[in-house]
């Protein structure tokens, strides 16, 4: 089998690691990869444009694209292949919504009954200010569209309020994409990513995750569009996961269905565990960045076998098997990271990274001259794996005994969490 894989970061490296795992996959192309993707074959597309992403398809002839980042789907590239009678795993343009449209999305969960945290949603910002205001100040105001991770602002008063509400609304710092803006109230709790396979209303979770958003240690500075992950998460009871996909993954995928938009794909709800339950804060309609850095390298199913079932309605057959231990990913991002990452650094220790139980995984990454260089804001994802989280992170962390660049910025603190919630549990 022939696989495209849709996209140029580190979720995508991860997710072209794994099919060549495949033994159904005999081939794995990148379109656009990056120069970090060593040893895939690389093709040129705006992975945004459908009419672009068809033609590629036509000239390729794969078996099966996989579309990895957010703005392909909302663009519709998947009802594109469709189409045309190509193969692809990702959800429709109309589907997508739960992740393009916040807005939407709450709404789509309160027909649902899913627990989400009180909100509003607002055109005017001052509308908007006079409700946070009257709510006491504390809040998250998050953009109403695609953002890249970065549209959602905890604010912890009134005056941070509303300079967020300015950002997003008078300054258009994300343009159309924060015109509009959800303000829910601020939550206790710890944060969860639980991500599931979905062909429809079938449902086949994967082990839980935690994602590290804002950009210092100590959950310090700005989101970003994720800084590390871990998973799994042995603090984490098994009656939370099965809370998790009974209350909220599955309604979801039943309302998606009745309102005409049957999800298929990675459906990944960003939750908060509180102390009257998990409370969806986002979803996403595709693989999470960096979760799918620590989820794949778990997986001990075949991963091309689970995306092809996924994509005939078959996924009620599939049972999928996880590998003991954890894993864990750290995020390596340039100087000037999330505003203005500096490029053009030069990449040194990526000749041979790895060991038997590290990994890297390549985004921001381009060549020049010879030599692969800073290209983005998130250059590149050190993944370390061991029997629990501890291992896993001494592993993780060994790979930037070797890898580096001019300004390189990485949280020392991933994982860190998890243990002192093990830790506390005796």
């Amino acid at each position: 089998m022939r696989v495209l894989v849709l996209g140029s970061g580190g979720r995508e490296h991860a997710l072209a690691w794994a099919l060549r795992r495949s033994a159904a996959a005999q081939e794995v192309i990148c379109a656009p990869g990056n120069a970090g993707m060593r040893g895939f074959r690389r093709l040129p597309v705006d992975v945004s444009d459908p009419a672009a992403v068809v033609a590629l398809a036509r000239e390729v002839q794969p078996d099966l694209v996989v579309v990895g980042p957010e703005e392909p789907l909302a663009r519709g590239v998947v009802d594109a292949l469709t189409a045309c009678g190509v193969r692809a795993f990702g959800p429709s343009q109309r589907a997508s919504r739960v992740e393009s449209s916040k807005a939407y999305a709450k709404q789509l969960l309160r027909r649902a009954r899913v627990p989400q945290p009180e909100h509003r949603i607002f055109d005017r910002a001052e509308d908007a200010l006079r409700w946070v205001r009257s709510q006491g100040g504390r809040c998250v105001v998050k953009a109403d569209g695609l953002a890249a991770g970065k549209g959602a602002f905890v604010c912890q008063d009134a005056r941070e309020a509303q300079a967020a509400l300015a950002s997003l609304m008078l300054e258009g710092k994300f343009g159309e994409a924060g015109r509009r803006v959800v303000v829910e109230e601020y939550l206790e709790g710890e944060e969860v990513s639980a991500l599931a396979f979905v062909d429809g209303e079938c449902v086949v979770p994967m082990v839980l995750a935690q994602d590290h958003k804002r950009l210092l240690d100590g959950d310090r500075g700005p989101n970003t569009g994720g800084m590390g992950a871990v998973a799994p998460l042995p603090h984490v009871p098994a009656s939370v996961a099965e809370a998790i996909r009974r209350h909220v993954l599955e309604p979801t995928a039943r309302a998606l269905c009745e309102d005409g938009a049957p999800f298929r794909g990675v459906l990944y709800a960003g939750l908060m565990l509180t102390r009257e339950g998990p409370k969806v804060l986002e979803f996403n309609a595709r693989f999470g960045d960096p979760e799918a850095q620590v989820l794949l390298p778990l997986l001990d199913s075949d991963l091309a076998g689970v995306l092809l079932a996924a994509c005939e309605g078959r996924l009620d057959s599939v049972r999928l098997r996880w590998r003991s231990g954890a894993a864990v990913c750290v995020v390596a991002a340039a100087a000037g990271y999330p505003d203005a990452p500096a490029k053009g650094q030069v990449i040194e220790g990526l000749e041979d990274p790895s060991g038997t139980d590290r990994l890297v995984f390549c985004a921001g990454v381009e060549e020049r001259d010879g030599r692969l260089v800073t290209a983005g804001g998130r250059v590149l994802n050190a993944v370390g794996l061991g029997q629990d989280v501890q291992a896993a992170r001494e592993a993780t962390y060994r790979v930037f005994e070797r890898v580096r660049f001019d300004g390189m910025h990485y949280r020392t603190d991933v994982g860190g969490r998890v243990l002192e919630a093990v830790g506390a549990q005796g």
